[in-house]
């Protein structure tokens, strides 16, 4: 017997889903790599916020200053504050400042040996020598080492900066190195002077060293040959680290025009300064 009310266009199937949704996709091997590497990339950046947060609360905790160690009076950390590709060249620019600073000492040491010995110019170059300690070091960490520092010191803060904000990275730019190529271009004219060692200068270099053999001061002279060593050593490693440097930033694009633009918008004080 035919039943009249039932309903023939009723559907024996659901119609809880929309008819005209796109067909449920499989997951391919490839998205579930990419959304892998999302994750890891975000883990990432959780990870490195934290080390910051870390550094940032031990800074507040125990100061900021920690150089020099005797009587800190800036902020020095190549670890933390320099991209970790450049760590190698800052370390090595800071180990050349050292054996800098100890050749100072070294250079004084001979001329005070020279004196002792009766040179005939040992109280000129026991005076060089002097000044030489006192001001060499500590211009040629402030003129050349710390502009350099600071200017890849800044390459690290903007790309933390851009980390959190991608767009800010077209108004921030890394600042140039020419302060560095100029203070440091006159720091090798005076380590090629200094290992020459003209008598009467304080520089306990070659010339000065053969008088010291010469006038049999073997003492002076032993330590003389160290002085010319440390100068040798470091002026060369400075020489060769200014050409490594040049030819980086040249390929970058930097240019003097770009230099001039920049240090007449920003100043002298952009480049010894860490904001």
């Amino acid at each position: 017997m035919t039943d009249y009310t039932h309903n023939p266009f009723a559907s024996t199937h659901s119609l809880d889903t929309n008819p005209f949704d796109d067909p449920p996709q499989r997951s391919s091997p490839a998205a579930d790599a990419r959304l892998e590497e999302i994750r890891r990339r975000e883990q990432d950046l959780a990870r490195r916020e934290a080390e910051l947060n870390n550094k940032a609360e031990h800074i507040r905790r125990h100061g900021r200053n920690n150089f020099p160690p005797f009587f800190p009076l800036i902020f020095h950390s190549i670890p933390d504050e320099i991209p970790e590709a450049s760590r190698p060249l800052i370390t090595r620019l800071f180990q050349l400042w050292l054996v800098l600073g100890a050749t100072t000492v070294v250079n004084l040491v001979a001329c005070i040996i020279a004196l002792i010995s009766g040179s005939s110019t040992g109280g000129a170059d026991l005076g060089g020598s002097i000044g030489y300690l006192i001001f060499i070091p500590v211009l040629a960490f402030l003129l050349w080492y710390r502009p350099i520092y600071n200017g890849y010191m800044k390459v690290m803060q903007i790309d933390r900066s851009c980390r959190i904000c991608p767009t800010s990275q077209s108004e921030q730019r890394v600042p140039t190195a020419d302060l560095y190529f100029f203070f440091c271009g006159f720091h090798l004219l005076y380590s090629i002077y200094m290992i020459i060692g003209i008598p009467s200068t304080g520089s306990a270099g070659l010339f000065l060293t053969i008088r010291f053999f010469s006038n049999r001061h073997w003492v002076a002279a032993v330590f003389g040959v160290i002085a010319t060593v440390g100068w040798s050593v470091q002026g060369f490693g400075n020489a060769y680290y200014y050409r490594e440097i040049y030819n980086h930033h040249t390929a970058a694009g930097h240019t003097m025009e770009k230099a001039k633009t920049e240090l007449a918008s920003h100043g002298a004080k952009a480049y010894f300064t860490r904001g």
